[in-house]
């Protein structure tokens, strides 16, 4: 985490060109105007660039106010978030939020905010998630205001909340699991006070949409440090109210071998495969084991899960629906569990026609699916973590030179279902989907197939059905 490099009480911050510009303009209409949230810690802690960062601002207008001062000035107003006092504005390509000051609460059985207005920017600072995201600045003229000591706790790399964790957890029951992604993100320890409040109030959580939920479980994952925010998950049993599958990974050990803790081995795993928007690399090594639990047996040569991955994927599935993750990450998810086992035949000796399926069944998730493989490595013993990448690496090189020869990339039946279907004189129907799946099959065993040759091949096969 880059160290924070805050002016002392009372000197100034250099902020965007554009919320200077703004803030006058508040300014001239008697109204205050501040910048506040992750933009205002990240400026301390220099990570921002001006030119690219969506910016968020308070203020004492009122929403109509706020509406007034800029619509001759930005490109466009957006008025959806406007019941909960938010006016969004879009200016030279950027995004820009104005909320009047606000206190809010969550009712005990709704997901919804109930809004109240503050009068003054303390109020307002007092009732945000985390003491590192109640700062703010002034606007115009940049004059620093920081109430609860964020720069402090960003020195000390400390996560803690302005008021009571209570209060702040009631307010919006998300910022418990909002913690942990500071935790993966910022690379911050949380208080003690904030832990015990989060296993006191996880059951909260459920009145927090999945959606909601989701985007902040792919945050997390993103992070720099994803195992530390995974750790206090469990720790606080928080996880248990919305994926309760990991906790369970923390598996006896193995009384004949000591088999390795699968939560640990999980946590490496994530950490080891590569971030993306998405998040479903990180999802999948996740996820890649939560079968264990199920398909768990001792026996005398030692802990065994037989098909955990098949059992995994299904659980995986069923999850990542229920926190309404988008259907194309669910099924990459799936797949990605799903075959993560794979490739550990490949030492037995692997013909070019397994090669093929393997990159046919893989599809689009090939590389992410090696990647995860790879990942899915964390022996500490050196000999074996070597000879695994050697074969890795044989695999690769393989498909590498097969596509060169094949186009694996476009590997398909050597007939489509309109020339099975003039060539044997068939209607549209499950012969010719049986014709094509029969000729995929030798494409796998055989590599290119001519179309003379396919032919050939189509007539034995519709000669043997009785077809022609």
């Amino acid at each position: 985490m880059t160290e924070p490099t805050s002016p002392p009480g009372g000197a100034t911050i250099e902020v965007d060109p554009l919320a200077d510009e703004l803030g006058a303009l508040f300014e001239a209409a008697g109204h205050q105007l501040y910048l506040v949230g992750g933009s205002v810690r990240d400026l301390v802690m220099g990570r921002i660039r001006f030119d690219e960062a969506d910016l968020d601002f308070c203020t004492d207008a009122a929403p109509h106010e706020t509406t007034r001062v800029m619509r001759r000035w930005a490109d466009r107003i957006y008025l959806v978030g406007v019941k909960f006092g938010t006016v969004g504005a879009r200016k030279g390509g950027r995004t820009l939020e104005v909320t009047t000051f606000r206190e809010e609460a969550y009712d005990e059985a709704h997901r919804k905010p109930s809004v109240t207005f503050a009068k003054d920017i303390e109020t307002d600072l007092s009732r945000r998630d985390f003491t590192i995201n109640a700062m703010a600045v002034r606007l115009p003229g940049g004059a620093f205001v920081d109430p609860f000591g964020g720069v402090r706790q960003l020195a000390t790399k400390v996560l803690d909340t302005p008021l009571e964790p209570e209060l702040s957890f009631t307010d919006d029951p998300l910022r418990m699991l909002r913690a942990a992604r500071f935790v993966s993100q910022l690379e911050v320890t949380p208080s003690p006070r904030v832990v015990e409040a989060i296993a006191r109030m996880r059951e909260r959580l459920a009145i927090v949409s999945a959606e909601r939920i989701a985007d902040e479980l792919v945050k997390l994952l993103n992070g720099a440090r994803p195992s530390a925010g995974l750790e206090l998950l469990v720790s606080s049993g928080l996880s248990d109210e919305f994926l309760p599958e990991l906790s369970a990974l923390r598996l006896e050990q193995d009384p004949v071998h000591r088999h390795k803790d699968v939560l640990r081995h999980t946590y490496a795993v994530v950490e080891r495969c590569e971030p993306e928007p998405t998040g479903t690399l990180r999802l999948a090594a996740l996820l890649h084991d939560i079968g264990k639990p199920k398909t768990r047996e001792i026996t005398p040569e030692g802990v065994q899960f037989h098909h955990h991955e098949v059992v995994g994927a299904r659980m995986a599935e069923a999850r990542l629906r229920e926190l309404r993750f988008p259907n194309a990450v669910i099924d990459d998810v799936r797949m990605l569990v799903e075959m993560h086992l794979r490739f550990h035949g490949y030492g037995e000796g692997w013909s070019d026609s397994a090669v093929r399926r393997y990159v046919r069944d893989a599809g689009s998730l090939l590389d992410k699916l090696n990647q995860l493989t790879r990942a899915d490595v964390t022996t500490r013993n050196e000999g074996r973590a070597n000879a695994f990448a050697r074969l890795q690496d044989d695999l690769e090189e393989r498909i590498a030179r097969l596509a060169e020869q094949e186009n694996l990339d476009a590997m398909r039946p050597p007939l489509d279902g309109r020339q099975v279907m003039e060539h044997l004189e068939l209607s549209p129907g499950p012969e010719v989907g049986e014709a094509l799946a029969f000729l995929m099959e030798h494409r796998m065993e055989r590599g290119p197939i001519d179309e003379a040759e396919a032919f050939a091949l189509l007539d034995g096969w519709a000669k043997e059905r009785g077809l022609t």
